[in-house]
């Protein structure tokens, strides 16, 4: 059964810095593509990063809102995975979500999230 959690969330005044963690049960991590979602009060799921599989090379993707602040990470030893966020934003504030696959177009799974709140 595959279940995902995540953790690390927090408040941070805006320049910080998270890392959030995702620890993953009944699969084995390094053999999925995953990825980082988020949801902000009032707004649909945005997706925020995605590591490729260990066939993929582990390549890493970021929408343009993130590139260069999120960097997405798997520990495969640990079966857990990560999202750095740093120089972080008021409008990074939302639940976190990671996901074995595209979740805002209804496939894959997600966990249950962690809040994230960046004040200014």
């Amino acid at each position: 059964q595959v279940q995902l959690r995540e953790s690390g969330g927090g408040s941070v005044q805006a320049g910080g810095s998270l890392r959030l963690s995702c620890a993953a049960s009944g699969f084995t991590l390094s053999t999925y593509s995953m990825f980082w979602f988020r949801q902000a009060p009032g707004k649909g799921l945005e997706w925020v990063s995605q590591i490729a599989n260990d066939d993929g090379a582990n390549n890493t993707y970021y929408p343009l809102s993130v590139a260069g602040r999120f960097t997405i990470s798997r520990d495969n030893a640990k079966n857990t995975l990560y999202l750095q966020m740093n120089s972080l934003k008021t409008e990074d504030t939302a639940v976190y979500y990671c996901a074995t696959g595209r979740v805002d177009y209804g496939l894959g799974t997600r966990g249950p999230g962690t809040q994230v709140t960046v004040s200014s």
